[in-house]
């Protein structure tokens, strides 16, 4: 029951990580691209952003969760083996006592693990902030866009644009045949059609 308890004070902590990940991701991709994200999002984009990045790329969901497993792994195969010689060394290097039984090594060890998965974290959503942000800045470069949806703002004729991201108060995107970013008010846009490509 207390590593019950324990677990529940520690998810608000988890969480929060989560979004200083997101928050991370998203600065560095759009530094990239010579915006400051924060000035044009709201409280509910940054409290969602670590959400909504593992729901809409199911990759990143299943990267976490087979590097969690693969972590488990090899933390349950340290402790089936922990009186080996190699095994001893590695623990010791965590400063953790190799002799206790295997129970208390598990416990022992979970920070190590906790660590390791936090890293992980890290590593992932710095990757894709920076693969994101200098994908776009390179096709923008080269003008090597996909035009998947077709804005009209306010009286303007329709035009088919290049979605780089949307939150709650702004489309961030580029019109075709330019290199300028826009970024628009969801109040001043009036139709977003998806361009549906055979």
């Amino acid at each position: 029951m207390k590593y019950l308890e324990k677990i529940q004070g520690l998810l608000p902590l988890g969480y929060l990580y989560l979004i200083v990940l997101g928050l991370l991701k998203e600065s560095i991709m759009f530094y990239q691209l010579d915006i400051n994200i924060l000035k044009y999002s709201s409280l509910t984009d940054i409290l969602l952003s670590p959400v909504a990045d593992m729901i809409t790329n199911p990759i990143l969901i299943v990267m976490i969760l087979v590097m969690i497993l693969i972590f488990f792994a090899l933390q349950v195969f340290v402790i089936k083996n922990s009186h080996k010689n190699w095994a001893q060394k590695l623990l010791m290097s965590y400063r953790i006592n190799a002799d206790p039984d295997k129970r208390e090594l598990r416990k022992a060890m979970i920070p190590v693990f906790a660590a390791l998965v936090a890293f992980e974290l890290l590593s992932l959503f710095v990757g894709l902030g920076l693969g994101g942000g200098n994908r776009i800045k390179k096709r923008l470069e080269s003008q090597n866009l996909n035009y998947n949806y077709r804005l009209t703002t306010g009286s303007d004729a329709p035009a088919e644009i290049y979605m780089i991201d949307i939150n709650s108060t702004y489309y961030f995107y580029v019109k075709k045949g330019e290199k300028q970013i826009r970024i628009a008010p969801v109040g001043g846009i009036s139709n977003l059609e998806v361009i549906k490509k055979n």
